[in-house]
């Protein structure tokens, strides 16, 4: 039984760029940083980083470039991870938090309190028609409360939450959840604060810890 060895889980990670009220996005950084200081500081065995993508801080005019980085998961896990797991994670900000939030699910609706980076701005529409409702939500698969439980433990400051809001992190991680769920991946939206809250440094360090939860519970 032990020879098994650990389960390979490859872990890809998009991050936002700036948009309306925030100069400086911290996801923006954090993913185009993140395979450096990960190659520094070493993964547990099976767990590998995988893309690290910054998406442009915008909804249906930047769908496209979201499936892009979404498929392009499949061609690459074809034959290497056949009998692994593909888990998206995505990083975005909440300016008014002092704390991390892991996203339990995402609502099948647009309503953006400002314009986006190319000016949409949509109001209680759903993100996708065909799902029906803008009230029908999608659940991870990820087991939320064990990864709060890990990062917990480890001294970092999180919660949990049930509401993505309804802007470009909502909308991303809905259509990342459906597509997720076509293709038997996972996904994961985690908010992070801005690093005038929590610095830089501590929250690379978490982001790592949040990669090796995520592939310890999966």
């Amino acid at each position: 039984m032990g020879s098994e060895g650990p389960k390979a889980v490859t872990i890809h990670v998009t991050g936002f760029k700036r948009f309306l009220g925030v100069s400086e996005n911290p996801t923006e950084k954090i993913a185009n940083n993140l395979k450096s200081y990960v190659e520094k500081r070493g993964l547990p065995s099976g767990l590998s980083l995988g893309s690290c993508t910054v998406l442009e801080t915008a909804g249906e005019g930047a769908k496209s470039q979201l499936y892009q980085v979404l498929e392009s998961s499949v061609a690459v896990s074809g034959d290497k991870n056949s009998n692994g797991t593909v888990v998206w994670l995505h990083l975005g900000v909440n300016s008014g938090a002092d704390k991390f939030a892991i996203e339990r699910q995402a609502v099948n609706e647009a309503h953006f309190r400002c314009p986006d980076q190319l000016g949409w701005q949509p109001q209680r529409i759903p993100i996708v028609f065909e799902d029906g409702s803008i009230l029908k939500a999608k659940e991870t698969t990820c087991s939320t409360e064990s990864i709060f439980k890990l990062l917990q433990n480890k001294g970092f400051d999180v919660v949990q939450s049930d509401d993505a809001g309804r802007f470009v992190c909502n909308y991303v991680y809905y259509h990342s959840l459906r597509f997720a769920e076509q293709k038997g991946h996972k996904s994961l939206f985690v908010h992070v604060p801005l690093f005038s809250k929590i610095d830089e440094d501590t929250q690379m360090q978490f982001v790592v810890s949040l990669l090796e939860a995520i592939a310890a519970t999966c």
